[in-house]
């Protein structure tokens, strides 16, 4: 429970149709900055923590607050700098997910003799035979799948999402009929939630002793153009914030941490024909040359690729316009609304 409204309306339904439950909410960081602690609009800080529980004082079911700020620096925010220091983008919200809010939540639902764990997010779970698989949220504008694609028939098989079959106005129209107006009318959280205020390059300066200095930008016949902060303050695909005049739009096309370079180019040149991927899961059999859609980014549709197996390795060669695919990033594979597997964007050719 993170206060919020989704998980906050998830207890309220479950407690509807029967079920005894307990309330659990992580406080995953401290406020990293005075600008962090000036704008508490993340999830889980302290404002929250105290509306998930007095959430659960009106509704009359227990409710714990577990401290993961030590795992959660150690995997989620380590892994988030490491990322960036590699030259690649990270997505914190898979490993969460995956790391802390499944792996450490049902951790405590089996010492509390649960036999199930639930969450907020917007997404379904199907059943074929004896497997458990992801599904998309009936709502695809709010639609979550994206971010769970780590999760296992294992965890499945544990798991329940009451939003599922929901739109998000519904939701709101819920907490709403049952007098929680003030969570009702709460404003979205699009930031990481360690960074409210939504400046990962302030965070990175205040978290890493050894940054890189000034480098250079240059084309992709090595010509220099100019030069750039550090490349860890950069993503592929970012135009805004390039600090060069060029006369005409440049866009990062690639991060070379090695010699602290960052390579710019025209909108052309973040066609993306191929990408190679780490850490793959198939949570249905997939066959070498088999065409699937896969969604590179959480908000741009899916897309048409062929996924290809040369031994350890993997890949997927896009059959459409797969426009600045960022290493670091996942690429889920779709079967119309069922989730299929996905990996991590490790390469782009």
């Amino acid at each position: 429970m993170s206060g919020g409204l989704d998980s906050s309306t998830a207890a309220i339904l479950l407690l509807e149709q029967g079920y005894q439950i307990t309330g659990i909410t992580f406080r995953p960081y401290d406020s990293i900055s005075k600008a962090c602690m000036e704008k508490e609009t993340g999830c889980c800080n302290a404002d929250t923590l105290f509306e998930a529980r007095r959430l659960a004082d009106t509704l009359g079911f227990e409710h714990r607050i577990i401290d993961v700020r030590q795992v959660f620096k150690d995997t989620i925010i380590r892994n988030f700098i490491d990322e960036y220091m590699s030259g690649r983008t990270p997505n914190p919200c898979v490993l969460c997910n995956n790391i802390i809010k499944w792996g450490i939540l049902l951790e405590e639902a089996m010492q509390a003799d649960c036999e199930y764990i639930a969450t907020g997010h917007y997404a379904r779970i199907g059943v074929d035979g004896k497997r458990h698989f992801l599904r998309r949220g009936v709502d695809l504008t709010k639609d979550q799948s994206y971010f769970l694609w780590m999760l296992t028939d294992e965890v499945l098989r544990k798991t329940m999402f009451p939003l599922g079959d929901l739109t998000k106005k519904a939701v709101r129209e819920i907490a709403r009929s049952h007098g929680f107006t003030h969570i009702a009318d709460k404003r979205e959280s699009q930031e990481v939630c360690f960074i409210p205020d939504n400046d990962y390059r302030r965070f990175i300066r205040e978290n890493v002793n050894q940054l890189p200095g000034a480098g250079n930008f240059i084309d992709s016949n090595g010509k220099i153009l100019g030069k750039h902060q550090g490349y860890p303050f950069y993503t592929i695909g970012q135009r805004k914030g390039l600090q060069i005049a060029l006369g005409e739009p440049a866009y990062v096309t690639a991060i070379i941490p090695e010699t602290n370079t960052v390579v710019l180019g025209k909108t052309e040149d973040l066609h993306c024909p191929k990408a190679q991927l780490n850490n793959v899961l198939l949570n249905k059999p997939v066959n070498s040359g088999d065409t699937i859609m896969v969604k590179i980014r959480y908000k741009t549709p899916a897309i048409p690729a062929v996924i290809l197996q040369h031994g350890d390795n993997w890949f997927v060669e896009f059959k459409a316009e797969a426009r600045a695919v960022t290493p670091g990033q996942s690429a889920v594979f779709y079967e119309n609304d069922d989730i299929i597997g996905g990996g991590v964007i490790s390469k782009i050719s």
